[in-house]
């Protein structure tokens, strides 16, 4: 991932974590190691991200402030959906009791649930429009006016697992994700636009398809 971009967004998490002057050691520490394990995610980098993940939790446990916590579990899962991984939150609804009402609705987002327009108020503002198009069931406004590029994939992942992603929304993601660098969502979007080529009969797109998944995950 970015490392600008990676940075920004740890550093909104942590923010509301401490207004001292000196941030404490283990802040210092955390962002660091979230940075590390979103970019080894996105990556590809498997054992790397569960490492560091691991090891950002640690350093989050220790101020005892389950919310705190459960925003690092947030972010895992959020690189997970952004690559089409829909896999349950299970570390974030362990805390699910004790988080904020904030964190509540972003973890039902990435699950894919409808939300009430009071919870849609609570998410970032890179996902409410989106959210709103789920719940409503409705055409989903152009992701091109999400400047962040895992929040455009997060949202683009969103509606296609709604059913609600057209041709444009699925290419938008692989082009982000191309564009980034980040070797896991793009060769989960390659893989959904090879699929729709081969439904289609798109013989010759299929196969400029397949030869972009093979040379993304060629080994030398």
């Amino acid at each position: 991932m970015n490392a600008r971009r990676v940075s920004m967004a740890v550093a909104a998490l942590l923010s509301a974590c401490s207004s001292a002057p000196l941030p404490p050691d283990w802040q210092l520490q955390a962002r660091p190691a979230l940075e590390s394990a979103v970019s080894a995610q996105l990556l590809g980098d498997s054992g790397i991200a569960q490492r560091e993940f691991e090891r950002a939790r640690a350093l989050l446990a220790r101020t005892g402030q389950p919310g705190l916590v459960a925003r690092g579990e947030l972010m895992r899962c959020a690189a997970q959906v952004a690559s089409l991984d829909f896999a349950s939150c299970d570390g974030f609804e362990r805390l699910r009791a004790d988080a904020p009402a904030s964190e509540q609705a972003y973890a039902d987002h990435l699950a894919g649930r409808a939300l009430a327009p009071g919870a849609i108020e609570l998410l970032p503002p890179a996902q409410r429009a989106t959210a709103s198009a789920i719940a409503s069931k409705a055409a989903p406004a152009s992701l091109q006016t999400i400047d962040d590029p895992l929040s455009r994939l997060i949202a683009a992942a969103l509606l296609f697992r709604a059913g609600q992603a057209e041709p444009a929304t699925i290419a938008l993601a692989a082009d982000t994700a191309s564009a980034q660098g980040w070797r896991r969502p793009l060769l989960a979007w390659l893989e959904v636009q090879a699929r729709l080529a081969e439904r289609a009969g798109a013989n010759d797109e299929a196969q400029r398809l397949r030869r972009r998944i093979a040379l993304v995950t060629e080994k030398r």
